[in-house]
């Protein structure tokens, strides 16, 4: 889209996107002017002269090299960092996350690969201008660790692919389209929100009726399904039983139940249907009902507001909004907010507690084991097994639930349901570019916009539960 498409058409970008983008930068430049060591500073000259700049000074064999700009053919990169080892020179990035993902405390985890081909590019151009014989590269991350990246190295015994391999197949991918660009087409997914492009992608693939904006129905699968049903009408038109194969389907990847399944959401869709229960559901029965929903800024890994609203009896005239913010962005005041929203928890009881997806168990143990003066983890694991606590989008609406929208996310189906938001762009990437305003700021507007934004969730949370209680 940013090659062929009509620019007019992009919205604007994201604040929150905006926001990671500014962190990347402070943190890079931070990290530099920290540095004990001397480097080549190329970081204030243009685009073309720092090209020339790079060159003369690995000509030179300068050790360390910031802000470089490499070329070559049609591979073109801008690594943070060059640095000589042994007569090679060796690329690095500077990210302000973490270098690895799926470890526990900040290690043990594995590459990252998208950082993986980011850095990938930038050792394959140094490999063809004869700059390096290396397959390896680096991060600094925001642990202050250096991550090495082996583009040799297998993921695993299972899997016999390499970073390498990930790269090549990206860089396949991207030439394509480069020359092709009738070829591609877009897909509906949750990223989709924080792109430029998103209005304008939704509407192509609303106009075309897209499979992908079947809920669970991604890209992959529906470039298996297109060449059979080319939108949601003629998957909805489908007898699904006539594609069996065995226990399997003639579809690589999609069986027998996903197809029933995603053709059933493709008739519900195609017809404006009214959601249904696909099985019996048994939902909590107290007098007092807490819709919690919490908001965390995971740049400072910190969990800085816990929202309720409590109602009574199951009347909505009664609803109350309580909140345990932390006043300051420190370790104190978010173990004095943790604090809080436990002892509210607990003073409630007994009362039906609902929130939306697993994030809030997840938080409140890390929290707990951050604090375990709060509460001890099993206090945490008998809240969150408890009958009367409940995970509306795992355990009710993916399990039990169909729906005639284009995903199953909270303000999806609120919105369905006739729930509006006070502010015209809520998100929780939004409530987290907020924190950071009210941060530098301490507008109490700003606050209040995020308080007003966590009740909606709260709020929102309460409709839903009404809105199942009344599916048939």
């Amino acid at each position: 889209m940013d090659l062929f498409g009509d620019l007019s058409l992009r919205d604007k970008v994201n604040p929150f996107v905006q926001l990671l983008w500014d962190k990347g930068s402070l943190y890079e430049r931070e990290v530099i002017n920290e540095l004990k060591i001397e480097f080549t500073d190329l970081s204030q000259y243009s685009l073309d002269e720092k090209e020339q700049k790079t060159t003369e000074a690995m000509d030179r064999k300068d050790p360390l090299i910031y802000s470089g700009r490499i070329k070559v053919g049609d591979l073109l990169g801008d690594p943070d960092l060059l640095r000589l080892e042994n007569g090679s020179y060796i690329a690095g990035d500077i990210k302000s996350g973490a270098g690895e993902e799926g470890g526990e405390d900040e290690e043990g985890g594995k590459p990252k690969p998208h950082y993986a081909v980011q850095l990938a590019i930038y050792t394959d151009i140094l490999n063809r201008l004869k700059r390096s014989n290396e397959s390896r590269a680096f991060v600094w991350d925001i642990h202050g660790r250096e991550v090495p990246y082996d583009f040799k190295a297998l993921y695993g015994t299972r899997r016999p692919h390499t970073l390498w391999q990930d790269y090549q197949e990206a860089l396949t991918s991207v030439r394509r389209i480069v020359s092709n660009p009738d070829e591609t087409r877009g897909a509906y997914s949750a990223v989709c929100k924080m792109c430029v492009w998103y209005t304008a992608c939704l509407k192509q693939l609303s106009d075309n009726k897209d499979l992908t904006l079947i809920p669970g129905l991604g890209r992959s699968k529906r470039d298996v399904l297109v060449d059979s049903f080319e939108n949601i009408p003629e998957l909805a038109e489908a007898n699904p039983s006539g594609y069996f194969n065995g226990n399997k389907t003639i579809f690589k990847g999609i069986g027998p139940d996903s197809l029933e399944k995603f053709v059933d959401r493709a008739r519900l869709i195609a017809t404006d249907g009214k959601p249904y229960l696909r099985e019996p559901i048994t939902l909590p029965v107290a007098d007092k009902e807490l819709f919690f929903d919490i908001e965390v800024d995971p740049m400072r890994d910190l969990c800085y507001l816990h929202g309720f609203v409590e109602r009574n009896n199951g009347a909505n005239d009664t609803e109350k909004f309580v909140y345990f913010f932390a006043n300051e962005e420190t370790k104190e005041c978010e173990e004095e907010a943790f604090r809080g929203a436990w002892q509210y928890i607990q003073n409630s009881q007994p009362a039906a507690i609902y929130y939306y997806s697993k994030y809030e168990r997840t938080i409140y143990r890390k929290l707990q084991q951050k604090y375990p003066s709060v509460c001890s983890g099993q206090d945490i694991e008998d809240l969150f097994a408890s009958e009367l606590t409940k995970d509306l989008y795992f355990n009710v609406v993916l399990k039990s639930t169909e729906w005639a929208t284009r995903d199953y996310s909270l303000k999806t189906l609120a919105k369905y349901l006739g729930f509006n938001w006070n502010d015209a762009h809520p998100s929780g990437a939004a409530s987290i570019e907020w924190f950071d305003q009210w941060v530098k700021t301490r507008d109490p507007k700003v606050r209040e916009r995020i308080m007003v934004y966590n009740e909606d969730d709260c709020r929102a949370t309460r409709v839903l539960l009404d809105g199942i209680r009344e599916l048939t």
